[in-house]
């Protein structure tokens, strides 16, 4: 299993992107720790990851994917389920 950061900017202001909140929320495993930003447990490589979470996307919305799978961490000031999420699943 691979953990892949998922990071977006949203360029059409005001329109709904629930579709893409349900996307990612529709992993078995996942963290939500900062306003745009994303962990997600997955079998997918993050090319993958990022093919399936554009499908939600506007063309001219950003996106970054990259695989976290075991590497150093550190943070400040997460909530502790997220933190705890994190210890656990990198």
């Amino acid at each position: 299993m691979n953990t892949l950061l998922v990071s977006y900017d949203l360029k059409t202001p005001g329109k709904d992107y629930q579709k893409l909140w349900d996307h990612l929320k529709s992993y078995s495993y996942y963290c939500k720790p900062l306003e745009s930003f994303w962990l997600i447990k997955t079998s997918l490589s993050a090319e993958a990851g990022r093919d399936n979470i554009k499908l939600f996307m506007d063309l001219n919305d950003r996106l970054i994917v990259i695989n976290v799978t075991g590497r150093e961490t550190a943070w400040s000031n997460l909530a502790e389920a997220n933190s705890q999420w994190i210890k656990n699943n990198l």
